[in-house]
């Protein structure tokens, strides 16, 4: 049996592209081994320059970068893939970026399954994340994004497969940010103030390139939605009730945060929950009342959200069989491995369904 050749496309080289590369690469042998799929990256991109390398690039991948990358469009990349008439493409957006998502329908339409850790894509306007499936229906291809909600778990694989099943689902809540999840579980636990542990998750780099995303709600917002609308639901983000606990209290008039009222602040709210409770900042969407919010709440501390520890990031599903007992998925803090580990996971099913196809016509 042939071995199937993947050509991946990678868009973004920071800390999780550059970590995707360097496991592929060592791990190349595993993979011929078990699955008989071998993987190249003929093109590998940052957000101005990309590297095109016919044959893939190997393990001098960074010095061939910063010697040999040339600006580049997404046209160049579609042209160059169809002059080597490299198949079984796959695009990995590696990104944060708003504007390689414009670009999706162009790809697929010239045959890019795509795999994306960005989860802005599915955050679109309705009509323009349903022109999104359209066209991977039209054109047969495949759309996987698990760790744009998490590291990997499968949380949106376990919802599509009770949602497909006919499982009534009736609750979706968690603390989906992990950012989020290492500053209240450490206010809740510490005597200190919350300004200084803001402070702390900054130094840490946890809140680097989401800071305002993750304060004002809006990351914990984009995930929540994300969910809902693997349950068949047409909701926007401006459909989510957002209760950033920053709000302008806490702000000086050139928006720096008043460390002086976040602290009398959050001081208040901690000492006036009740006994044996913690906050936490969770995403909710109540399906029988068809709401939608992102809060602060006080938890009980028995509850598997207030028993969260360090940057656990955790899931419940309710659902109609399960009554009060909800599907539980936790998961540890998102490191670049990790993350990387889930977009292989997914780049194997990928790979998989082309296989598959291949069997069918030959």
């Amino acid at each position: 049996m042939s071995k199937l050749k993947i050509n991946i496309i990678l868009f973004g080289i920071g800390n999780i592209g550059s970590t995707l590369i360097n496991q592929i690469i060592e791990s190349q042998e595993f993979f011929l081994k078990n699955k008989n799929i071998d993987f190249h990256f003929p093109i590998i991109t940052n957000s101005t320059v990309a590297f095109f390398e016919k044959e893939g690039v190997g393990y001098a991948w960074e010095t061939n970068f910063l010697e040999m990358a040339v600006p580049f469009k997404v046209q160049d990349i579609i042209e160059f893939a169809k002059e080597n008439e490299f198949e079984n493409l796959i695009a990995v957006d590696a990104t944060a970026s708003d504007e390689l998502i414009v670009h999706y329908n162009t790809l697929i339409q010239n045959g890019f399954n795509i795999v994306a850790v960005n989860k802005k894509a599915n955050t679109l306007p309705i009509d323009l994340y349903k022109e999104l499936r359209a066209d991977l229906k039209k054109y047969d291809k495949e759309f996987l994004y698990e760790t744009s909600v998490d590291t990997g778990f499968p949380v949106l694989q376990t919802l599509r497969d009770l949602y497909y099943s006919g499982e009534k689902i009736t609750k979706i809540r968690g603390v989906f940010s992990d950012n989020l999840s290492y500053v209240f579980n450490r206010f809740s636990s510490e005597e200190t103030s919350f300004s200084s542990v803001l402070k702390d998750a900054s130094l840490l780099g946890l809140m680097r390139s989401t800071f305002k995303e993750d304060l004002s709600g809006n990351d914990t917002a984009r995930k929540l939605l994300i969910l809902t609308r693997e349950m068949g639901k047409d909701f926007e983000l401006s459909d989510i009730k957002i209760h950033p606990f920053i709000t302008e209290e806490h702000l000086e008039k050139n928006g720096v945060l008043n460390k002086e009222a976040v602290d009398r602040s959050f001081k208040i709210a901690k000492i006036t929950q009740a006994d044996d409770h913690v906050l936490r900042y969770v995403g909710e969407f109540d399906v029988e009342k068809n709401t939608l919010e992102v809060k602060l709440v006080s938890e009980r501390i028995t509850t598997a959200i207030g028993q969260l520890k360090g940057s656990d990031t955790l899931f419940e599903i309710y659902t109609k069989s399960y009554a009060n007992d909800p599907i539980v998925i936790k998961s540890a803090s998102a490191c670049k491995q990790a993350i990387s580990r889930g977009i292989i996971a997914d780049i194997l099913k990928v790979a998989e369904k082309i296989k598959n196809k291949e069997a069918v016509w030959s």
